[in-house]
């Protein structure tokens, strides 16, 4: 059976291999045991269904909780050749009708509902007369009221399906749930836990970092302009601070959309067409907004603000990269953001467990704003998956940054606090350290502390943000509601006795990390646009930007050659191969120094795939004296990956001439600096060494020395 679903996956959607935990999930599903399948955002999850849907006898139902996912499924099953529909409040009473009866003749294979309409007796007898020989429940999630997202209508998905006489198998699908929610999925829908799937969480194609004490709005601008091509999302925690800076990225030029609760239905329709259809490039939204939004190509997703759990954080988070393509997920951090969460929670969450429970994932999520650790696996350790080592791509993992001593200017602001009897917050603090004539610090008498003024060479932002950062390293606790006041931590009276340092590292300098594509991808991604504003659906509907990508290095020169591009199947083969194939024919007769320089890229790449393993035609360019970087552009892969591939060579014995890593003083540097601080975290023997020895080197260190 499999053999025939590998072929079915060949056929209607263009690939060769089913991903990890797809091919287990359908042949459960064939078998007919009901399942659970948890699998990361963008591994696949819809495909679970949709190929078993095609098996099948009789039409597959899929409950989703949103109208845009179904909109956005059908859209692309239409495409691809698959007739399907939905059913939901968009439609009028005549074309619901008229839609149902089309399903009573057999015209579809899959048909989208939200879980409400199955609260409905006469829905319900409706599907009775149907061969349903499966059932899809996405964001199964929403059935754990310990979630992010408990919808009560989800509750009454299994005792309505029980009811229907075809008896079909049922599939519940999630991206992101704990133990304590994976174990209510199994619970409400009667599944045992041997048919549960989970793949685990990792998402290796994105990259993430959190950014603390800066001023957010500035960092922003400098990166959306930088990478002003590029499709993103920024999520704030409020419809004000989506106001304010739709207003700020607008008034500078930027192609932006903005979406929330207080807008009307039309707006928020618009707003979302829109981005979707590439017409804009920048959303801003709440939380509102993105839930089943299928659009592939979102290259980074920004978190204005800290999220108010981790769930709902990685969920948004991996809207970005659904295409495999690296991506990024920053996340800005500011400390009052803590007290807008709090609130948020206090005036929605009535139950005192629910309120609890809400409260210590917003303290996990703040915890994983400050850890030094690898960010991605702290997110797969939440999500209950153990992780055997960093990921070696995040902001934590790649910091290199080198620190500066602080301790001065933080014993400044802790004895300005002390003096002013810790009664008071980051404005008015700030504002006495640089001399502020505030008439309030007047009123006070502040002007008269021995501390007023004493940081004058500042601007009072400048501070305010420094006191951040003490903030978020413990230096400083923050307590209150609405008007926090600020209070010297235990840490933080070391750090005035003298008995405790603080360092900060150098600023961050904003880059545009996700590199430019070339020419001839732009030219498909402007046909894609022209295909798609013609068809009435988003550019990704016709091709992902992986599948463009995949073109450029191929460049199909016939029908033959362009099925084997990645997401092509034979039904977007017969729509959309001749156009293509012309667009790239043209470009190459106009550009064909585009050809040789593929054609390179393509060699190396087969040398990779030869029978001499990928690591060693790495650790050959490199002991050819070629840099890291350079190996790393050549072979189309990230630099953490080609270190690995080198190191890889010293653990398994290839070759032990250490020399071309390091030299016999910078192996002594490293080796007394690990005697230091030891051999947990990368950063701390970093910070004990000459700048210019890298954690490339002290990589190299560790395995030579057996302690990795």
């Amino acid at each position: 059976m499999i053999e025939e679903a590998k072929q079915v996956l060949k056929q209607y959607f263009g690939y060769d291999e089913f991903r990890d935990g797809q091919a287990s999930i359908i042949e459960y599903i064939l078998a007919g045991k009901n399942t659970v399948g948890i699998m990361p955002t963008g591994g696949g999850k819809s495909l679970c269904y949709q190929i078993p849907a095609l098996m099948l006898d009789g039409v597959t139902l899929v409950i989703s909780p949103l109208i845009s996912l179904m909109k956005d499924q059908v859209d692309s099953l239409l495409h691809q050749g698959i007739p399907a529909t939905y059913i939901n409040s968009t439609l009028s009473n005549s074309e619901v009708e008229s839609r149902m009866e089309e399903i009573a003749l057999g015209e579809y294979k899959l048909v989208y509902i939200a879980p409400e309409r199955l609260e409905s007796f006469g829905f319900v007898r409706f599907l009775n007369t149907l061969p349903i020989p499966l059932v899809a429940v996405d964001e199964a999630h929403c059935l754990s009221q310990w979630g992010h997202d408990f919808r009560p209508s989800y509750l009454g998905i299994y005792k309505a399906v029980n009811q229907l006489h075809s008896h079909p198998t049922i599939l519940a699908l999630t991206a992101t749930a704990t133990p304590q929610v994976q174990s209510d999925i199994l619970h409400h829908l009667h599944i045992p836990d041997e048919y549960k799937v989970l793949t685990g969480f990792q998402r290796t194609n994105l990259f993430f970092q959190v950014v603390k004490g800066e001023d957010r709005k500035r960092w922003v601008e400098r990166y959306v302009q930088k990478n002003h091509q590029h499709s993103g999302i920024i999520y704030c925690a409020t419809r004000k601070e989506v106001e304010n800076l739709y207003l700020f990225l607008e008034k500078k030029g930027f192609s932006v959309g903005k979406y929330h609760g207080g807008l009307t239905d039309t707006v928020r329709q618009d707003q979302q067409e829109a981005f979707l259809n590439d017409s804009i490039t920048i959303m801003i939204a709440t939380n509102a907004f993105g839930m089943g939004i299928n659009k592939s190509n979102v290259r980074f997703v920004i978190h204005y603000q800290i999220p108010k759990n981790m769930e709902g954080y990685y969920q948004e988070a991996g809207r970005a990269g659904r295409d495999g393509v690296d991506s990024e997920c920053v996340l800005l951090f500011s400390p009052q953001d803590i007290q807008t969460q709090r609130y948020i929670i206090d005036q929605n969450i009535v139950n005192p467990e629910l309120h609890e429970n809400e409260m210590q994932k917003l303290r996990d999520m703040v915890d994983f704003v400050h850890t030094e650790a690898c960010l991605q696996n702290y997110i797969l350790t939440y999500f209950g998956e153990h992780a055997e080592e960093a990921c070696g791509h995040c902001s934590n993992c790649l910091d290199q940054r080198e620190s500066e001593d602080v301790t001065k200017e933080a014993q400044m602001v802790l004895s300005c606090m002390m003096r002013m009897n810790e009664r008071f917050g980051t404005s008015l603090i700030s504002g006495v350290l640089t001399g502020s004539r505030n008439k309030k610090i007047l009123e006070w008498g502040f002007d008269r502390l021995s501390t007023y003024g004493l940081m004058k060479d500042q601007s009072q932002k400048e501070v305010g943000l420094f006191i951040d950062y003490l903030i978020s390293e413990g230096v400083i606790n923050v307590e209150g509601g609405s008007f926090p006041i600020l209070k010297v931590s235990s840490k933080g009276k070391e750090v005035l006795l003298g008995d405790k340092s603080v360092s900060r590292k150098v600023q961050p300098t904003v880059t545009a990390i996700i590199p430019k594509e070339d020419g001839l991808f732009q030219t498909l991604r402007t046909l894609r646009k022209s295909i798609a504003d013609s068809e009435g659906v988003p550019p990704f509907v016709i091709f992902s930007d992986k599948s463009l990508q995949d073109m450029c290095v191929k460049m199909p020169k016939t029908s033959q050659e362009f099925l084997q591009v990645s997401g092509v199947g034979e039904s977007k083969m017969d729509r959309y191969g001749e156009i293509f194939i012309h667009e790239i024919s043209a470009y190459l007769e106009e550009n064909p120094a585009h050809q040789v320089k593929v054609s390179k890229t393509v060699q190396n790449r087969k040398t990779n795939s030869s029978d001499t393993p990928s690591y060693l035609v790495s650790f050959a360019l490199f002991k050819d004296q070629k840099g890291i970087k350079d190996i790393a552009k050549e072979r189309g892969m990230s630099t953490a990956t080609i270190e690995n591939h080198i190191i890889r060579t010293y653990q398994e014995g290839v070759l032990d001439d250490w020399g071309i890593l390091f030299t016999e003083e910078e192996e002594n540097l490293i080796g007394k600096a690990v005697e230091k601080v030891g051999t947990d975290l990368l950063k701390p023997i970093k910070e004990e060494l000459p700048k210019e020895i890298s954690y490339f080197q002290i990589k190299g260190y560790l395995v030579k020395s057996g302690q990795n």
